[in-house]
């Protein structure tokens, strides 16, 4: 093995095997750091009665969700760069970098979304609610797509907010195969809390960060290859 390869592989080693069982390793950790993060939201919703009028504390209590996905794509593409037997480093790394900036458009978003919700839940209250909730239905899947790109720039990205924004909202029709990748994963994902429960989703957690990933790389490197000025 040359020195590069060394350099490359470090701990782990260049043996099949090898990058398996750090893999298999990696993806504990990860599983792991999901469950931690995301216990807070399941115990807070099965301690509320599943009402209309408790909808907006449902979505609230999602806000620890999106800085532990953007710790986890972090992590995820540090791995790939510089893998080691150590992947925990990058998990808190991310949090600790992404957290502010995640959360500076995660929140209007959960914001937005609790008020769609209710619109969802009471349109029979109000005149035209029959046409109310379909489309409150379709700009909360927008919305959350777009969370999905808005994810990955201020994960990966030192853009000024705004430009957050816009560019999360650029990818959304440019990258269209992630855009189509992130709904696939949000209906999985709504799929499995509806027909099991959400204690399954958190033991999946890291299966659905791993699809994520898969699905947003494309938009990391064309956010990279358009926005930004290369050295």
């Amino acid at each position: 093995m040359t020195r590069m390869e060394s350099a490359r592989y470090g701990e782990i080693g260049p043996g099949v095997l090898s990058r398996l069982t750090a893999a298999v390793y990696r993806y504990l950790v990860l599983g792991v750091f999901l469950a931690v993060s995301g216990l807070p939201t399941v115990v807070f919703w099965s301690l509320l009665s599943p009402q209309p009028a408790n909808a907006v504390l449902f979505v609230a209590a999602l806000a620890p969700v999106a800085p532990a996905l953007s710790a986890a794509l972090y992590a995820q593409r540090a791995w790939a760069a510089e893998p080691d037997l150590k992947p925990a480093k990058p998990l808190v790394r991310g949090l600790r970098l992404n957290t502010r900036d995640t959360l500076a458009w995660w929140i209007p978003m959960l914001a937005l979304n609790a008020v769609l919700a209710v619109n969802i839940l009471f349109a029979d209250a109000v005149p035209g609610g029959e046409l109310l909730r379909p489309v409150c239905a379709v700009l909360m899947a927008a919305a959350a797509v777009w969370s999905g790109h808005l994810l990955v720039v201020s994960s990966f990205f030192s853009f000024r907010f705004r430009d957050v924004l816009r560019v999360a909202a650029a990818e959304f029709f440019l990258s269209w195969k992630a855009t189509l990748g992130i709904l696939a994963l949000l209906v999985v994902a709504t799929a499995t809390v509806l027909l099991s429960s959400e204690a399954l989703l958190l033991l999946l957690g890291w299966v659905f960060c791993a699809w994520l990933w898969a699905a947003v790389r494309p938009v990391v490197a064309d956010v990279t290859e358009r926005f930004t000025v290369r050295d």
